[in-house]
């Protein structure tokens, strides 16, 4: 394995790792049982990765190779029985929302940038990466899913993306590219988070 494949696997990993810790958290609202808390925690973390590669007719992550699968939920689980020990935040599961969506925005955007496809083209399987899972996730438990109101979420994704693209271009190194737009769609989540940054919300005349 190259030195970019395994910089992808470990992103991808960890990616997994806290979008299941998000979805158990934020599932954590709801009075369901593990059963309940595991299936979310895998919508949450392969749900993004799944549609990406079944758009770019690739075979799926997890089922290509399975540690995924078994990542997300141990980190499920793992999560679990740590918001049964201890009390919790109730909104703490932002933060590893956010960085999930960072880490699987960069992950998405390289697996389509590696297949060739076009930069338009690999920004939006970066954002497909990075905000399908926690859409579904919203949806199970049935809460307003974040893309759709609230603070920036999808738009610190896509120009994140668009970064890593411009950066790929360029020549920069995998590493550098990779962190650096990884590092903005993080920070600019959570300032959006902190600061209440929103897109302008349709509003009709009447």
């Amino acid at each position: 394995m190259g030195k970019i494949e395994t910089l992808l696997y470990g992103i991808g990993l960890a990616g997994v790792a806290v979008n299941a810790a998000a979805g158990v958290l934020e599932a954590g609202r709801k009075p369901f049982d593990l059963f309940g808390m595991v299936v979310v925690a895998l919508v949450a973390a392969l749900g993004g990765g799944t549609l990406r590669d079944l758009l770019l007719d690739r075979t799926v992550f997890w089922i290509a190779d399975q540690s995924y699968l078994v990542c997300a939920i141990l980190a499920g689980m793992l999560t679990f029985a740590a918001a049964r020990r201890w009390r919790l935040p109730p909104r703490l599961f932002l933060v590893p929302d956010a960085i999930g969506l960072a880490l699987f925005t960069v992950s998405g955007t390289k697996i389509a940038l590696a297949l060739g496809t076009p930069w338009l083209v690999a920004s939006v399987m970066g954002v497909v990466t990075g905000v399908v899972g926690g859409i579904l996730r919203d949806v199970l438990c049935n809460e307003e899913p974040l893309i759709f109101s609230g603070p920036l979420y999808a738009t610190p994704s896509w120009i994140g993306a668009l970064l890593l693209v411009g950066l790929t271009e360029i020549g920069t190194a995998a590493a550098p590219a990779a962190l650096s737009a990884g590092a903005f769609v993080l920070i600019a989540r959570l300032a959006a988070l902190r600061l209440d940054l929103r897109l302008p919300t349709y509003s009709a005349r009447r």
